[in-house]
């Protein structure tokens, strides 16, 4: 995932953002964003991303950026062969290994500017850049962190549900945000450990009273139910997401954030009902959110979504709202107690109803409590256990 990740007019903010932001507290940190593929150079020249590396490559922009205090970012000068299409492995792991060399001297060059020594490497669910990193620069520690059934999709799937059992083999520490994800890892490798996810307080919250709902959602007559996040048919319900609008026309369905064909095709624009407000930046959100009556998960029940950790989820929490979601294994195991949980079209409508007679200031202060224990800077603390922990046993 690279730094500026647009989505639409979204700015998303990802995990490793926020790991990122933690980390500088204390330490200095490199965020290293992945090549520019060869594939979006050449097809994809006009969007943001290939702009970009473009000036970098042509040396109209430095490559290592100053972010805030301890963080960098690093835009490498190469670009990556796209080779996901060849099938072979053994010639599929040759353009790999060609790939990290470019990709590898790069960082090195910039670890060495920054006068980094020492230093650790965090992956991020990433099997496909930087795989031979461990071997090519050497790092103290590296830690993977496995947050995303992300070998299910059809791209990583190809080359990566070979290569990440190895990646996990060859860490020295193993961090996931979900008891099924560390049973996976351990399976290669025994530092693999569940440190759940984190929230953004700072952002995610509205201690004050003073946070301000954008005018385009206040607008929307109540109840309004929410959703903010991609829409994309391979995680999210369209069919139920249109039942409930239909069923019941006097709730307003609020839908927040870029969409993917299947929901641009969708039925859903057809329906009164149901607003598509389009992708905006993360730290728009909290408003957002704070003029919803029920926030909503409405996600599919498939390999990618039952055991991953849905980090709006906390986001609505920290805001106090109510939340339906969907029941898959995760949700059921670790939120039954502070959300709605639904597996039905029935089921959803049914606990909307309840969450929407049920909420009150109580509830709303409850929900921020659970919230405010998830906190980023609980997360990174984790991590630093973890380190602590392996380097006693070396």
């Amino acid at each position: 995932m690279s730094w500026e990740t647009h989505r639409g007019t979204t700015i998303v903010a990802t995990t490793v953002r926020y790991i990122a932001f933690e980390l500088a507290k204390k330490n200095r940190v490199l965020f290293v964003n992945p090549p520019l593929p060869r594939s979006l150079q050449l097809f994809k020249r006009g969007s943001q991303e290939a702009i970009k590396f473009r000036k970098i490559l042509n040396g109209k922009e430095d490559d290592l950026q100053p972010v805030k205090d301890n963080l960098w970012v690093l835009y490498p000068k190469t670009v990556k062969e796209s080779i996901n299409w060849i099938s072979n492995p053994v010639l599929n792991d040759w353009f790999t290994r060609m790939n990290d060399c470019r990709f590898a001297m790069q960082v090195r060059s910039a670890v060495k500017r920054l006068n980094f020594r020492n230093y650790i490497i965090l992956n991020d669910n990433e099997m496909i850049n930087g795989f031979h990193f461990k071997e090519m620069l050497n790092p103290s520690v590296l830690i993977y962190l496995l947050r995303d059934n992300v070998t299910q999709v059809a791209y990583h799937a190809k080359h990566g549900k070979r290569r990440e059992p190895l990646l996990i083999k060859k860490s020295d520490i193993v961090v996931t945000n979900s008891p099924s994800f560390a049973d996976f890892a351990r399976q290669f490798n025994p530092n693999s450990t569940f440190i759940g996810q984190g929230v953004d307080l700072d952002l995610y919250s509205d201690s004050g009273g003073t946070l301000r709902i954008p005018e385009e959602l206040n607008i929307i007559p109540h109840p309004r139910i929410g959703y903010t996040g991609v829409l994309t048919t391979m995680r999210l319900d369209i069919d139920l997401i249109t039942q409930i609008a239909e069923q019941r026309p006097l709730w307003n369905i609020v839908l927040i954030g870029p969409e993917d064909k299947g929901f641009e095709n969708s039925r859903l624009h057809e329906l009164q009902n149901v607003f598509f407000l389009g992708g905006k930046p993360s730290t728009q959100l909290p408003g957002y959110v704070k003029g919803f009556d029920i926030a909503i998960n409405p996600q599919l029940i498939n390999e990618i979504t039952e055991v991953n950790y849905p980090l709006k989820i906390d986001e609505y929490l920290a805001m106090g709202v109510p939340v339906v979601a969907t029941g898959t294994e995760f949700m059921t195991l670790f939120f039954s107690k502070d959300t709605y949980l639904a597996i039905s079209k029935e089921q959803y409508i049914l606990q909307i109803e309840t969450a929407l007679s049920e909420d009150s200031p109580e509830k709303r202060a409850e929900r921020k409590k659970v919230a405010g224990s998830h906190s980023w800077e609980n997360f990174v603390n984790k991590i630093y256990g973890q380190i602590e922990l392996f380097e006693e046993k070396c």
